[in-house]
């Protein structure tokens, strides 16, 4: 590695100790005069900085203060995360990364060592990326956006550079992957929003985006060269539009080892859920009926994941996809419907007495779902008058508004309980406050699948994976759902995030055995729990 000296070190994040160099250090690396006089350390350092975050009047500017920290001194800003888990998760994720990326553009200083690549000049690709990885040890982890379906909040461009480097930022608090050999890669391939387009202050391409072949040539030459920069690195594609999103993963889920979290992330949180549903329910996962509102790559990863598991329960392909009904913007769909995703087409209806269906209360009442799994980013969709129809179809009916942010879920956990008079089981999407109901206490579940793709990068990372097989994410939704003792009423359906750090070492420790049975591990591994705690990386200054 690059030995760095003076002022330069000190602008090297994943290096600089700050106040934390000692006076023999600051000998040697002729840092004489650039610091104050007392060596602290990093306990105190962030004691020092946590006490100033406690301080500020919202979560936005918690996430941009801790951004200052993250872009001077890498170790001391996961300290204080670490030390502050469950509390600043929420801060420096999901909800708050979505005020991160709208104001990317207006509030941003520094690119946070992402690597920002041009759909107009793919000739740039390879110099790009050296450069970006310069200082690294090594790359084992790309996450990878072009900003077009930023969570519930669409096309973003450039600034969805922020959900790459918060969503790495999250592995490593969570799984304690290496922030010394992980990269945040943007596509800036233009944008679509008005906004955008007319914002003078907005720092992307102000360009149409490239669709079709164009868009997927680019991709292709992207994947080639970073394959051949960093063989074996895990590709994690986050929050690309829904077509190229779908489009990517076939093309590559056999090629490269590669992971889309917004198609199967998600898909294998509600898996664990529905494994904790039929828990509850006393009824096997195959009885279930899913109406999935919200037919983008998140509802058909949803449905495609938890059919898998279904499957895996000796169900055939055509029997599962039976249990399956999607609803999108123009109501159920239906075959012959016209503009229909691959996805959706596989689980259009066929049946003549759905076709024309459009009000969910009255879906519910015909197809008789005992799981409904919101994933629109439509507020208020889930109506008091649905939701009093699935509590009489089902005694404990499960509703699971996941969509991201807080103000896009379908219900609110309170209203789902009060309507239901206790009975349903309630997961969402951002986090809930517990909810009580004559007397009684219900602890709301969060989706939020920095309780699964933190554990199953650092599975794949160990194990050295060449792909990410099915078994491998069946197995991550197993881990998850068997975190939680269901036996008490109240009880969330998935673990509360003061979990995480447990949650991800057994979904890693199940991913890795896994791939060794799925003989698509790298390396040899004698015993899984050695392996992976010699590959956690904790803050702690060299």
């Amino acid at each position: 590695m690059t030995e760095y000296y003076g002022k330069t070190l000190l602008m090297q994040p994943l290096l600089n100790k700050g106040t934390a160099f000692t006076e023999a250090e600051r000998v040697k690396y002729a840092l004489q005069g650039l610091l104050p006089s007392a060596v602290e350390d990093l306990d105190g350092q962030a004691a020092r900085a946590y006490e100033k975050l406690s301080v500020l009047p919202n979560d936005y500017d918690k996430n941009q203060y801790l951004m200052t920290i993250y872009d001077s001194n890498r170790t001391l800003y996961f300290a204080i995360v670490y030390a502050h888990v469950e509390e600043l998760l929420p801060i420096i994720y999901t909800p708050t990364i979505a005020d991160a990326v709208t104001h990317f553009s207006r509030d941003f200083l520094l690119p946070h060592d992402a690597a920002y690549l041009n759909t107009g000049a793919p000739e740039q690709i390879e110099i790009a990326l050296k450069t970006a990885a310069g200082s690294l040890d090594a790359v084992d982890v790309m996450v990878i956006t072009d900003g077009e379906g930023v969570l519930g909040i669409g096309d973003w461009g450039v600034g969805g550079v922020m959900i790459s480097v918060g969503k790495l930022a999250v592995y490593t608090v969570a799984a304690g992957l290496n922030p010394h050999r992980v990269l945040p890669v943007v596509i800036d391939n233009g944008t679509e929003n008005p906004e955008l387009l007319q914002d003078p202050n907005y720092i992307g391409r102000k360009t149409e985006r490239l669709t079709g072949n164009d868009c997927m040539n680019y991709i292709d030459t992207f994947v080639e060269i970073a394959s051949r920069l960093f063989p074996g690195v895990l590709f994690h594609w986050e929050d690309f539009g829904r077509g190229n999103a779908a489009e990517i993963l076939g093309k590559y889920q056999d090629k490269i080892t590669t992971f889309n979290d917004d198609i199967q992330g998600t898909g294998i949180m509600m898996a664990a859920a529905a494994y904790a549903v039929a828990t509850v329910t006393k009824k096997p996962l195959i009885d279930h009926r899913f109406l999935i509102f919200g037919g983008g790559t998140a509802g058909i990863g949803i449905s495609d994941q938890i059919r898998q598991e279904m499957m895996l329960a000796d169900l055939s392909e055509e029997a599962a996809y039976g249990h399956f009904y999607i609803v999108d913007r123009y109501g159920l769909v239906t075959d012959g419907m016209s503009n229909l995703t691959e996805g959706q087409q596989r689980y259009a209806r066929k049946e003549a007495d759905l076709v024309g269906l459009t009000d969910l209360t009255e879906i519910i009442d015909k197809v008789k779902p005992s799981v409904l799994i919101g994933c629109s980013g439509q507020p208020g969709a889930f109506t008091e008058s649905a939701v009093k129809k699935m509590a009489e179809i089902n005694k404990r009916p499960a509703i699971l508004p996941i969509s991201n942010p807080t103000k896009l879920c379908e219900a609110t956990a309170e209203d789902l309980i009060n309507w239901t008079e206790g009975r349903a089981l309630v997961v969402t999407g951002s986090p809930s406050a517990p909810v009580t109901y004559e007397g009684k206490t219900y602890t709301i579940g969060q989706a939020n699948n920095a309780l699964l793709y933190p554990g199953l990068g650092m599975g794949i990372v160990v194990a050295k994976a060449a792909k990410v097989t099915k078994n491998m994410l069946s197995k991550a939704a197993a881990a998850i759902s068997d975190l939680q003792d269901l036996t008490e009423i109240g009880a969330p359906l998935l673990p509360p995030m003061k979990y995480v750090h447990e949650a991800s070492r057994i979904v890693a420790e199940a991913v890795i055995q896994a791939a060794i049975n799925d003989s698509v591990a790298g390396r040899e591994i004698p015993d899984v729990k050695i392996a992976l705690q010699e590959e956690v990386w904790s803050p702690k200054y060299d």
